[in-house]
């Protein structure tokens, strides 16, 4: 269904991305830095199914809708940063012990940090861009089944990047673990935690 080349040149591509810092790899430090090493992952298993809902469309060509209705972009974006801004106040506003995401309402919690990962990903219209320009550089239309093609790559990135962000919110996680020890270091963390939210809602609305 693939040309292996293109394939192969995908593969090397997509991991240089993965690996590179960026808005979603912030986030899930940041999630995991609050939350402990299951939000950090559960982050970023919520931005992996978002990516996968970008792939779909990209495949069924709904993607290329945002290059040709530029109001639908700059909603989608303000909407992005509204969400970010949202997260980094209750970030900032959070006074919670040390050690609850260990409680017994852990589940919600982690529900939570995977929602939060998988919104802040579908509002980010520079996701769906980046999908229309660079999935189809290794598209080859000759072979047919470019939907399928579309795809291939697109799981393949969302496995990729959820083993690489995943490792990320697990180690940032287990390291704020040892640091919540005391509350004015917890705290320190949400304060931290709402300076990125923060950050990535004024990257998000300016770059447009």
């Amino acid at each position: 269904m693939v040309d292996m080349h293109l394939y192969a040149a995908f593969l090397v591509a997509a991991f240089a991305l993965c690996v590179t810092p960026g808005p979603d790899m912030m986030f899930i430090v940041a999630v995991g830095g609050r939350g402990g090493p299951a939000a950090g992952v559960m982050a970023a298993f919520g931005v992996a199914c978002a990516m996968l809902v970008h792939a779909v469309a990209a495949a069924l060509g709904l993607s290329a809708l945002f290059t040709t209705l530029p109001t639908l972009y700059h909603v989608l974006r303000w909407a992005g940063a509204a969400y970010l801004l949202y997260l980094a106040v209750k970030a900032f506003r959070d006074r919670s012990v040390p050690g609850e995401e260990d409680s017994p309402g852990a589940g919600a919690g982690l529900r939570r940090a995977f929602w939060q990962g998988a919104i802040t990903n579908l509002l980010n219209p520079k996701v769906i861009l980046f999908n229309v320009a660079f999935l189809p550089q290794f598209v080859d239309p000759d072979l047919g089944h470019v939907p399928g093609q579309f795809m291939v790559l697109g799981v393949t990135i969302v496995v990729m990047g959820f083993a690489v962000d995943g490792t990320i919110g697990l180690l940032s996680g287990k390291l704020s673990a040892l640091l919540r020890r005391s509350r004015r270091v917890a705290r320190g963390l949400n304060v931290f935690s709402g300076t990125v939210f923060t950050a990535l809602a004024v990257r998000l609305s300016t770059e447009g």
